[in-house]
């Protein structure tokens, strides 16, 4: 996710940032994507429901992607770094840092929040529980897990079909992280309700590590079926959209 068609590109300018400025960029955009999404459902939800939720995570993304998106490519997203990985426009040696980087960032968001958290009246506000993603029992709608892991996948693929599109080179510039940004509040408001809308490893580990048990059981749906969403996107973008491979 970034401002610029290049923003996923392999090739590296002899200028371009350090990896250890890239890593960081990666962690911040993630602690703000987490941080915005997290907080707003554990203190805004309340008065503005899954709409304010999806619309915090959507605007996070959009200026995490300006602020710090020329620097890293501003995946924010374990799942869009593979997919991006997989479609050629990110060097598959960067991919595990980045992935740490994002974990980490995620991490920091949740620990902070549960100071915050801490301070607040006992009940006031929902625990890491009520906000982790699940099934069956721990979804927001009592959805299984087939139908949780289906629509993983799905809205994942799309959002990387988006991402890659709209820094395709042959894409209007600038607009990117706008593009992006409303996606992402789009698909957070169908999977909201249905497992409260991962789309984002990282974003999933985040809130697991408070969630209790239950939580961390079913974590793992919650990394393969966003990733397996990534690769599918990335592996076909090629075959599907570019002209070059027509």
């Amino acid at each position: 996710m970034a401002s610029s068609p290049s923003v996923v590109d392999s090739d590296v300018a002899p200028d371009s940032p350090t990896l250890f400025k890239r890593l960081i960029a990666e962690l911040f955009g993630t602690f703000l994507l987490v941080f915005a999404v997290i907080g707003a459902a554990f203190f805004a939800s309340g008065n503005t429901g899954i709409l304010g939720v999806a619309l915090a995570v959507g605007i996070a993304v959009l200026a995490g992607a300006y602020a710090v998106g020329h620097i890293s490519g501003g995946h924010f997203n374990p799942a869009v770094t593979i997919g991006a990985a997989a479609a050629g426009r990110f060097p598959w040696k960067d991919v595990l840092p980045y992935i740490g980087a994002q974990i980490v960032g995620g991490a920091i968001a949740t620990t902070i929040l549960l100071g915050i958290k801490s301070g607040a009246p006992d009940k006031t506000f929902a625990g890491f529980d009520a906000v982790s993603n699940g099934f069956d029992a721990h979804s927001p709608a009592h959805f299984g897990l087939l139908s949780v892991f289906i629509a993983e996948v799905v809205v994942t693929a799309i959002f990387l079909y988006v991402i890659l599109g709209v820094t395709d080179r042959r894409a209007p510039s600038g607009f990117a992280p706008i593009a992006i940004g409303l996606t992402l509040t789009m698909l957070h408001l169908v999977t909201i309700p249905i497992d409260n809308a991962s789309l984002n490893p990282a974003r999933s580990i985040a809130t697991a590590i408070f969630g209790g048990t239950d939580a961390l059981v079913q974590l793992p749906v919650f990394l393969i079926a966003p990733v397996l969403g990534g690769l599918i996107a990335g592996l076909t973008y090629t075959v599907l959209f570019d002209r070059k491979a027509a």
